[in-house]
């Protein structure tokens, strides 16, 4: 087999990087409303609804009865561009992610003081960006959609009331799309190059969770990284799908990439009665994307209005580095039915300058939180949070490879509102 196309059209698995959602990389965060009112500090820890499938599902056990936890989470963002050059010619209005919005699903079962079961579906990871028609940078990234799903069956079993263990396999199906639109020669139209693939794999969620005293839960929970190889196909599009040694447009093409494996320690503290403190931090390997390889069949080797080797075999670096995020939370109970919420959290970027591209403009994060709950009835209650995300300005400086003459700079200023709204039902 052979491999697609230079810096101008990168994998699926860098397409999914630019996420402005609310965690590093191309993770998501947005598997629960009430945590993310604390900011996710003490995700692992806290088990304060059926969204502990994902967050710690040693948790099941200290729910009771059957639970039902559901909602959606929708992030808008909104990117400033400046200080923007290179050799193409085009606008920079960063209007790049479309309003976009996460469900996601959990139920448990106690089945008695040790046995607990449940399952849940949510997205782990994903991505929309997608610059408009003659953006400046569209030989570098012009639209890029990913997706993935997760279905989660759990079960936990608690050895005393004091410590209890979670384990839940998950099957985890990945989709996208991704363009790039390559300025070959300023005399003639672009070239468009679309690449979509999908997939479906195994991994698994394990999770503990200690009554460390009467006031200290402690919760570490292990997500373990998932391999992928999707198989999709390669569109050209354009002058450069006239040349003799392109066959025809379309060939089948091929990606591997892992995502990344994480560790999260948490800790809830009870203060009073009424006042939670929530700490937690998450430990991700990033470091696992070194390099991205596209793998296209079906075409030669000769050059043309491309050159030899340009839709036949490179390999883009990333270099990626392993993140740390860190988070603290508090929560009030004012009443009876209401309890407030807030949490603060950094986030490190595991990009790096040399290797960012416009599909990848994100720096370091800092997220504020605020969240309430509110019991309607003995047995429902409705989670509302609210997110503010500011990421340190970045700079993207690419420049493509011979014969192309598309290079391109600017500087990145992004920031997001989050909004959550949920349901747990309790019978």
């Amino acid at each position: 087999m052979k491999k697609v196309m230079l810096k101008t059209t990168l994998s699926l698995a860098v397409a999914m990087a630019s996420s402005h959602l609310f965690a590093s990389g191309f993770a998501l965060n947005e598997q629960s409303v009430s945590g993310m009112g604390t900011g996710f500090a003490g995700r692992s820890s806290s088990a304060d609804d059926a969204s502990t499938v994902y967050g710690n599902p040693a948790g099941m056990a200290r729910l009771n009865g059957q639970q039902i936890t559901g909602g959606v989470a929708a992030i808008d963002a909104s990117t400033d561009i400046s200080d923007t050059g290179g050799n193409s010619r085009g606008s920079n209005k960063g209007d790049m992610v479309p309003f976009t919005a996460v469900p996601f699903g959990f139920y448990t079962n106690k089945l008695n003081d040790q046995w607990a079961v449940g399952f849940g579906v949510y997205a782990p990871f994903g991505l929309v960006t997608d610059y408009e028609n003659g953006f400046q940078g569209r030989g570098f990234g012009s639209k890029s959609e990913v997706k993935v799903m997760t279905f989660q069956p759990t079960v936990s079993y608690a050895f005393n009331d004091r410590v209890s263990i979670g384990f839940g396999p998950t099957f985890n199906r990945i989709s996208g799309v991704l363009e790039s639109d390559r300025t070959l020669n300023p005399a003639v139209s672009d070239t468009n190059v679309k690449i979509k693939g999908d997939d479906t794999a195994l991994g698994f969620n394990v999770g503990v969770l200690v009554q460390a005293t009467d006031t200290t839960r402690v919760g570490l929970t292990y997500h373990s990284k998932v391999k992928y190889k999707l198989e999709g196909h390669t569109t050209v599009s354009g002058p450069a799908a006239t040349q003799p040694f392109l066959r025809n447009n379309r060939y089948d093409a091929s990606l591997k990439i892992d995502t990344p494996e994480s560790y999260d320690l948490s800790v809830t503290q009870d203060l009073t009665d009424a006042w939670k403190l929530y700490g937690g931090a998450t430990w991700t390997r990033w470091s696992r994307l070194k390099e991205i390889t596209v793998d296209n069949e079906g075409v030669s080797a000769a050059g043309g209005l491309l050159a030899p080797g340009q839709l036949t075999s490179i390999t883009e670096e990333q270099n990626w580095h392993d993140t740390w995020a860190y988070a603290v939370g508090t929560s009030y109970q004012l009443t009876k039915q209401v309890v407030l919420r807030t949490g603060l959290t950094f986030d490190q970027s595991p990009t790096n300058n040399t290797d960012r591209s416009p599909r990848i403009p994100t720096g370091d994060r800092t997220i504020f939180s605020v969240g309430l709950g509110y019991k309607v009835m003995d047995n429902m209650t409705v989670d509302l949070a609210y997110s503010y995300l500011k990421e340190e300005d970045i700079k993207v400086n690419q420049t493509a490879d011979a014969p192309s003459t598309a290079s391109y700079r600017a500087k990145y200023e992004n920031s997001a509102n989050g909004f959550g709204l949920g349901m747990t039902y309790t019978f």
